[in-house]
């Protein structure tokens, strides 16, 4: 079973997604320049969305991403009663795990999701060491690996308990001689129990955690229109100087609009929570939720671009077949004296899903709400999002087998 989400989300003027130059990301489609916001950020917005956490927090199905995994390792042998030489030797071992080979270019400051996306520190010769950084107060140094690693507390506590094991077995000795893949053996495997590494995946590299293939998929959202990039020249003025004129001239660049495309492996995800059918409807039901609500935090505070999302189109299909439908827009939408720019992306999405769908003999079963007119035949009209959710969760339980 496959679970698709397509979103039609008019944002305001707005910088949403930066790139390395502090302007709206944008991508050539339909031969045209569109406006676009980064998967990453999307699924960052996604995770850190309280729709998202709020479900799993209390059951323990939530990870976290950090380098700073050698200190979380230091904080479990608080009490293991090991002398200074074992403590560092443990937390040394931690900080070995894991290469820093790759860095994503997308200088977006955040790291991806998926496996292949991880945002990764140049590597160095002390990289096989891990690095050292001062903390935000300057009264310690932090241990940190070289690569950013996606964790979840039950494994880190596995970590640390085989360590100190290690330790107790055969020394501190023995353990600082451990590298690479001899410590990765030694130490063994472990697999998490969390439901954003399920659905988004995660990639480690001569690491004791397992790969998880993302059972989520996200497009990079792109506008439906054609787009100019435009610029807000401000200024700002010293409030006690006294002095006419301004003390501060700049400028930002911002853009607008988009379509959205989500799809989520039924399957995968089952196998990726370990076939609890439960956990994995709650998890699928706060993705659509937090798809809908969350929105990439940046220069918020500059434009506010809080808009939900017009028209949510969700497909369920018995065969694993992903579409997306974002060929719809090829041909860019343009407002009309008649229909606005929403509901003209609207009506091209009307009249091209059933032509893909005939073309190619696939059926899905949809539902969808729309603050738009939008028609779609066999679809069912729902009225609000908590009636969305139940016929998802209905669709669940019939093409899924959930109990």
């Amino acid at each position: 079973m496959l679970i698709a989400l397509h979103l039609l989300q008019n944002h305001a003027p707005s910088n949403l997604n930066r790139d390395d130059n502090n302007e709206p990301k944008d991508a050539i489609f339909g031969g045209v320049r569109r406006a676009r916001i980064s998967s990453q950020a999307i699924k960052r917005s996604i995770r850190w969305s309280d729709h998202f956490r709020a479900p799993f927090e209390t059951q323990g199905l939530l990870a976290i991403r950090t380098q700073l995994l050698p200190e979380k390792v230091r904080h479990h042998l608080v009490n293991a009663g090991l002398n200074d030489d074992d403590q560092r030797a443990i937390v040394e071992a931690a900080a070995r795990l894991g290469k820093g080979e790759q860095r994503s270019p997308s200088g977006e400051g955040e790291a991806g999701d998926e496996r292949g996306e991880q945002n990764q520190p140049r590597s160095s010769p002390r990289s096989r060491r891990g690095s050292r950084q001062s903390n935000t107060t300057g009264d310690a140094e932090r241990i940190k690996t070289a690569q950013l690693m996606f964790l979840t507390e039950n494994e880190i506590q596995q970590l640390a308990r085989r360590l100190i094991e290690i330790v107790r077995e055969k020394g501190a000795k023995h353990l600082n001689e451990l590298q690479g893949d001899t410590l990765v053996r030694e130490i063994g495997e472990y697999e998490p129990h969390s439901v954003d590494i399920a659905m988004f995946g995660r990639m480690t590299t001569s690491s004791p955690f397992k790969d998880v293939e993302a059972a989520v998929q996200v497009a990079h959202a792109i506008s439906t229109h054609a787009v100019e990039m435009e610029f807000d020249f401000y200024t700002a003025v010293d409030d006690i100087s006294g002095e006419a004129g301004t003390g501060f001239i700049g400028d930002t660049t911002f853009n607008s609009a988009t379509y959205k495309y989500f799809s989520i492996d039924w399957d995968g995800l089952l196998k990726n929570l370990h076939g609890e059918q439960n956990v994995a409807r709650q998890s699928v039901e706060a993705l659509i939720r937090a798809a809908l609500f969350a929105i990439p935090s940046g220069k918020q505070n500059s434009f506010a671009a809080h808009n939900l999302p017009d028209l949510a189109l969700v497909e369920v299909r018995k065969e694993n077949v992903a579409l997306s439908y974002a060929n719809a827009f090829v041909k860019p939408v343009r407002a009309t004296g008649n229909l606005s720019l929403i509901e003209a992306s609207a009506k091209a999405l009307e009249e091209y899903i059933p032509a893909i769908n005939d073309r190619y003999n696939l059926s899905a079963q949809r539902a969808f709400l729309s603050t738009v007119p939008f028609t779609l035949s066999g679809a069912a009209c729902c009225s609000n999002l908590e009636e969305l959710i139940t016929w998802l969760s209905k669709q669940m339980q019939i093409q899924g087998g959930v109990q």
